[in-house]
């Protein structure tokens, strides 16, 4: 079974990153990277544009390629950095976004709440809401945990997304993280909104057993299970691994053992290309 990865990141110069993939039993390097996509049969890989370089006031949020050398698996979703956003640059960055989102590889946009200190209804984010929705493409929003404790969880919290759903309806909106670990609020946003989806990635990190995992953690497994049983709309749910923060393979035979058989396919694979518009036309998925 061919798998598209709907939520990862990739950001060689980033301490962070190749301490999680050590951890997770990789390294955050591009072939690293390529030889775990083959290895598991991942022919797609969408990241999430990532927090540049310290000092530097980038917007959008890209991964670190050139378009002469952009590796053809990978498609990304553009990052705002809404720190950086005034009243006198609010054009200019919007105008950067749409240049770039007409570009093939870019398939969604990527919003880091909690990371950022806004709420995701705040105005600073409408534009891009109604940008996204111009350009049919998802906006994805960074729900729960937050990797660093400078994160402030009450910007990230699942429940925010109904607003946003509500008063955007017209706009795609993909909890990341099923909102972990407020799943039961993450269940009811999805459940009761259209417009909102969510993908499976960072629900664990490292490099572990799948049987070690449901051993000692089973209560959380189960709770996994149980609501998105209770959800049962495996249609609004997409693979993604939040690599490097995971081991690729152990984390697929996870998912693959809280989502029911009959739902891999789409959970896996059809999904994300229903969700993520865009990357239908990519080469790499029309081989």
């Amino acid at each position: 079974m061919n798998i598209i990865d709907a939520h990862l990141h990739f950001f060689p110069e980033s301490l962070k990153f190749d301490q999680s993939a050590k951890q997770a039993g990789d390294q955050a390097t591009i072939e690293s990277l390529t030889a775990a996509m083959e290895k598991n049969k991942i022919v797609l890989g969408i990241g999430m544009g990532t927090t540049p370089t310290a000092g530097i006031l980038q917007n959008p949020l890209i991964l670190p390629f050139v378009k002469e050398s952009w590796p053809s698996f990978f498609a990304q979703c553009l990052g705002v950095n809404a720190d950086t956003i005034t009243n006198i640059n609010k054009r200019d960055v919007l105008s950067a976004f749409e240049n770039k989102i007409k570009e093939p590889t870019t398939v969604g946009i990527k919003i880091y709440a909690g990371y950022q200190h806004f709420y995701v209804s705040d105005p600073v984010y409408h534009p891009f809401y109604e940008l996204a929705e111009h350009y049919d493409v998802p906006v994805v929003i960074h729900t729960g945990d937050t990797a660093n404790s400078q994160g402030l969880l009450k910007y990230s919290h699942p429940l925010t997304i109904d607003e946003v759903a509500v008063n955007f309806p017209r706009t795609t909106f993909v909890m990341a993280h099923y909102g972990n670990p407020w799943i039961v609020d993450a269940t009811e946003v999805i459940k009761k909104n259209p417009n909102v989806y969510a993908d499976l990635s960072g629900l664990a990190e490292g490099n572990f057993s799948v049987g070690w995992f449901f051993k000692n953690y089973h209560a959380y497994a189960d709770m996994l299970v149980g609501w998105l049983t209770y959800l049962s709309r495996y249609d609004k749910l997409m693979y993604g691994s939040d690599w490097p923060l995971v081991n690729m393979g152990t984390y697929i035979e996870l998912i693959k053992r809280i989502i029911p058989q009959e739902h891999h396919e789409a959970v896996f694979f059809k999904n994300a290309k229903r969700i993520f518009k865009k990357i239908n036309v990519l080469p790499i998925l029309n081989k």
